[in-house]
């Protein structure tokens, strides 16, 4: 199988994706060598993304396709206005996606047909679907954000607008905690099983944080469910990996035109995934290991890796970029200044707080990151890694700012990151480019614009910052951070930096 197609003429009609089109698709693709009609269901994903289709449903198709499992098919799921949208672009493709992994030495596309269900945006249809014996893991996509978290704590959050309002109704629920907690208590009641719950999102201890957050609400709602949870109901930690872009209009016309599929969702992805779990599941689990998903007794050490130097590596050049006016990614890591920043604070400020990882390189970690965030063929975009800044700072930067401190070292590169942030908010308000796409976005410009009389005001959230906003060692790095690049263009602020 050639590993790319030559473009095909934009005047051939393309193949509308469909179960009955598969065959028809240009031989280049990859489509399912399984019977989908063979395949019930097993698990139940919240959050049908981009993300979750280039890497979990990608695994379980490639064990499927192998002919393992086939009992553990993907039911997709959602809550949000986002997913009835993504709901309506899969049914007529029967759940089916398009998947190009965008290789700079040949592109290759999969059609992925793993899911076989989409349930409707209703809570109380979600929870029916949740108490079908048949589903064994419930798996979340929900961002960093959606974990309901407290930054002054760090734990869960039990004074969240959403989260006293599920109190107050708990029998209709509206998050996705709450219908998890409902269909827990339908599935004791009628003498089921628990599921587990399997967070994908980049937190660290995902499986932790989510225990945490479905046990403080169960408690609020009813301590005697909330111990039957703490007794009976596994959250394993997972880390996951693979750049996934936002797909537009580029990426449907590059799947249109080089592959010949008319696909009103297609995902295209860097030709890199990773999973590391905690094989924690007791109403059992696929055998995900045959397809390269690695099963370890601790995944602590490589979430921090992949959170602090990825994840932070991503934020790190997230605003200086977009500062300098780069759009793609690949652009940005060729700009020797945004390079250089990523890979000076890396080496002198995130890595000593990642542990060693036994048979793991952290030096080739660190080199591969850097190539993957220069794959031209990605289009990768600034604009995506600088989105929901309040929800990822505190997640990727704002700990490792932390753990420096504790340990009495020094961190004007990271204080410059936060800095490189704060300016891009305050850009935002004078007309440039730069466009505020966050949860919190008013008060981050509102917040930004009054850290030009006095730095320190950007600071003045805490439910962002936490104590970090009180620590002296951090406001006054940040203070003079922020004062350097109010003064100086940001090309000059980091060249003294590289310089220092």
């Amino acid at each position: 199988m050639p590993d790319t197609l030559p473009p095909q003429p934009q005047e051939a009609a393309a193949t509308a994706l469909r179960t009955e089109t598969l065959a028809l698709l240009p031989p280049g693709v990859n489509t399912p060598g399984y019977d989908r009609r063979a395949l019930t269901p097993g698990v139940l994903h919240v959050g049908v993304g981009n993300f979750h289709r280039a890497h979990q449903a990608s695994y379980f198709h490639r064990l499927f396709e192998l002919g393992k499992d086939l009992d553990w098919a993907i039911v997709g799921a959602g809550m949000m206005h986002f997913d009835k949208a993504m709901r309506d672009k899969l049914a007529p493709q029967d759940w089916l996606t398009t998947v190009v992994e965008l290789d700079p030495e040949g592109y290759r596309a999969s059609v992925i047909g793993s899911m076989i269900d989409f349930v409707a945006l209703d809570p109380g249809a979600l929870s029916a679907a949740m108490q079908d014996p048949r589903i064994r893991i419930v798996s979340l996509t929900v961002t960093e954000g959606g974990y309901f978290l407290s930054a002054e704590t760090g734990g869960f959050d039990p004074t969240h607008p959403a989260i006293l309002r599920e109190v107050g109704a708990s029998q209709s629920p509206q998050t996705v905690f709450g219908v998890i907690i409902h269909a827990l208590k339908a599935r004791r009641d009628l003498g089921l099983a628990p599921f587990t719950v399997m967070s994908c999102d980049n937190l660290p201890e995902n499986g932790h944080v989510a225990r945490a957050t479905v046990l403080g609400l169960a408690r609020l709602i009813d301590p005697e469910l909330a111990d039957w949870i703490a007794g009976e109901v596994a959250f394993p930690n997972s880390m996951v990996d693979c750049i996934t872009p936002a797909t537009g209009a580029r990426e449907i016309d590059l799947v249109r035109t080089q592959f010949g599929i008319e696909d009103a969702a297609p995902v295209v992805c860097e030709p890199f995934r990773q999973w590391v779990m905690e094989d924690t599941f007791p109403q059992g689990r696929p055998a995900l290991e045959k397809v390269g998903v690695e099963f370890v007794r601790d995944v602590a050490p490589y979430e921090l890796m992949k959170l602090r130097i990825l994840n932070g590596g991503h934020a790190a050049i997230a605003y200086a970029s977009a500062l300098l006016g780069h759009h793609y990614v690949h652009d940005a890591m060729a700009d020797p200044l945004i390079s250089g920043f990523l890979a000076k604070l890396t080496v002198d400020e995130i890595l000593p707080t990642v542990p060693v990882i036994e048979g793991v390189s952290l030096t080739d970690y660190i080199a591969l990151v850097a190539r993957r965030f220069s794959n031209s063929a990605l289009g990768d975009t600034i604009p995506r890694l600088c989105l929901d800044g309040s929800n990822r700072q505190p997640k990727f930067i704002l700990p490792t700012i932390a753990a420096r401190l504790e340990a009495g070292q020094p961190i004007g590169g990271l204080a410059l990151e936060v800095a490189l942030w704060a300016h891009y908010c305050a850009a935002a308000h004078d007309g440039s480019a730069v466009a505020i796409d966050d949860p919190n976005a008013a008060r981050l410009t509102e917040r930004a614009l009054a850290a030009r009389s006095d730095p320190r005001e950007f600071l003045a959230m805490p439910d962002i910052f936490g104590a970090l906003a009180e620590t002296e060692a951090f406001v006054d790095a940040f203070t003079a951070a922020l004062r350097r690049l109010q003064q100086d263009p940001t090309r000059t602020v980091l060249a003294e930096y590289l310089a220092g």
